[in-house]
């Protein structure tokens, strides 16, 4: 039986060690909504109120530590019900963290937050893959920016959002 072929998210010959800020999406398998509650219009301003759960507080906790685990930065992140938005940025300096042979690839650091973070659930909780964005300039990572920081007020327009 011949399985489809994925088409690779990558942009071809892009060396993903390059020094430089990518937004990435990452999806909980089936979209299965375990990160986050959002109310909307629930704080004291009439704006989103994000509350992680147990799963989500785990994958804050590797995203937090994802420069000392693979010598990569977070600029930015939101824990979405059911994906994670991140500002991931590889620094052309000296990386923290363990020694390695090799630079730090966006795959190294996001599926390095995917096992730890499955490891510490006792189950797969992520989707295969993941979606990548490299950034452009300052106008392209502030409209990023902006993004992320919104996107809790707009959950129910979210295109992954599920009830």
């Amino acid at each position: 039986m011949d399985l489809p072929k994925r088409k690779s998210n990558r942009l071809p010959n892009y060396d993903y060690s390059s020094p430089g800020a990518y937004f990435v999406t990452v999806c909980t398998k089936n979209r299965r909504c375990l990160l986050s509650e959002i109310s909307v219009g629930a704080d004291a301003l009439g704006g989103p109120c994000l509350s992680l759960t147990a799963t989500g507080k785990i994958v804050e906790k590797y995203i937090l530590s994802t420069d000392r685990i693979c010598g990569v930065s977070i600029d930015k992140y939101v824990i979405m019900p059911n994906h994670i938005h991140l500002i991931l940025r590889i620094s052309d300096e000296l990386q923290s963290g363990p020694p390695r042979a090799s630079a730090p690839t966006l795959s190294d650091a996001i599926g390095a937050m995917k096992r730890l973070v499955n490891k510490e659930v006792g189950a797969n909780i992520w989707q295969r893959s993941f979606h990548e964005h490299v950034i452009r300039g300052a106008e392209d990572y502030a409209m990023i920016w902006d993004y992320i920081e919104k996107n809790p007020a707009k959950w129910a327009e979210d295109r992954y959002y599920t009830e």
